[in-house]
């Protein structure tokens, strides 16, 4: 294939399926590139422009474009290309998942621990003062096994609240639908409520296994004399399994449903179903709307 046709935003795997969108999420999600300074990640961005362009610079392999599209989606907006911050970037999710679950499952019996992530949803109630002090209490007279998944309890909530609430617009408004084709049919509140809905459920299951599983598995080991004796490396060792956990479970989450929502027309809202029949009549069955993550 001659570079300068290379279609570099075609998917490498196919998307339909579980196992490729768990390549995808895997090559994104790569923390490694996490380290790569700002200069590379312009580098790259500079190279998928050139290549949508149809100028690949001399020189360039496949191999090359792939990797620099792999940087691209990992650090940069795919609405706006826009360089993210570090903490928001796909390639973050990993060590930044790992530091702050780490951290709520060594200190669960805490307030600190419980609140680090429980607060927003207080905070987006405007309940702050009765319920903080009502979890933490509750956590510390639970039994111990109990009281490790507290903080998982409140990652649940927290995303159930929080992410509505960040996407509050598009649930209002309506996102964009799309045909087959991506050619643009309207706004859709209804998809934009399967989306977030399909992004909640996913952001619970990155969590799950770390913070179900791990308690357990800690539990156990603190019986153990030699654990008693290093007390202080708990916390290192929880974070260092966290991790373990999240290498696989954020690529695994982010495939469980594709990235290219589709929903019946018949589903859609009456306004949105009867515009599209009037002007395409039953060709079109699906639209298509990018749930986000």
């Amino acid at each position: 294939m001659a570079l300068s046709t290379f279609d570099i935003d075609a998917q490498r795997w196919d998307q339909s399926t579980f196992m490729g969108r768990l390549k995808h999420f895997f090559n994104i999600t790569d923390c490694r590139t996490a380290l790569l300074p700002d200069s590379k990640l312009d580098e790259a961005k500079a190279l998928v422009e050139s290549c949508r362009a149809g100028s690949v610079p001399p020189g360039t392999t496949e191999e090359q474009l792939h990797y620099a599209k792999k940087l691209y989606d990992s650090a940069f907006h795919p609405d706006t290309g826009d360089r993210m911050n570090l903490i928001g970037r796909m390639s973050f999710q990993v060590p930044g998942g790992m530091a702050i679950t780490g951290f709520m499952l060594q200190f669960y019996s805490s307030c600190c621990g419980v609140l680090a992530v429980g607060e927003p949803v207080l905070q987006r109630s405007g309940q702050l003062h009765q319920p903080q002090r009502c979890v933490p209490h509750h956590s510390k007279k639970a039994p111990p096994l109990v009281a490790r998944w507290v903080p998982f309890a409140a990652v649940a909530a927290a995303n159930c609240v929080n992410i509505p609430m960040m996407r509050q617009q598009e649930i209002l408004n309506g996102i964009a639908v799309t045909d087959e084709n991506g050619n643009k049919l309207g706004h859709s509140n209804k998809a934009a409520v399967k989306g977030i809905t399909q992004v909640v459920i996913s952001r619970i299951t990155m969590a799950a296994p770390g913070m179900i599983i791990l308690p357990i598995i800690m539990e156990r080991m603190e019986k153990y004399k030699f654990m008693q004796r290093i007390t202080f490396l708990h916390g290192p060792i929880q974070v260092m399994m966290v991790g373990v956990f999240l290498v696989f479970m954020v690529p695994a989450a982010c495939s469980l449903f594709p990235q290219r929502c589709s929903m019946a027309v018949s589903k859609l809202e009456p306004e949105l179903r009867d515009s599209i029949i009037s002007q395409y009549g039953d060709s079109i069955k699906q639209v298509y709307f990018n749930k986000g993550l």
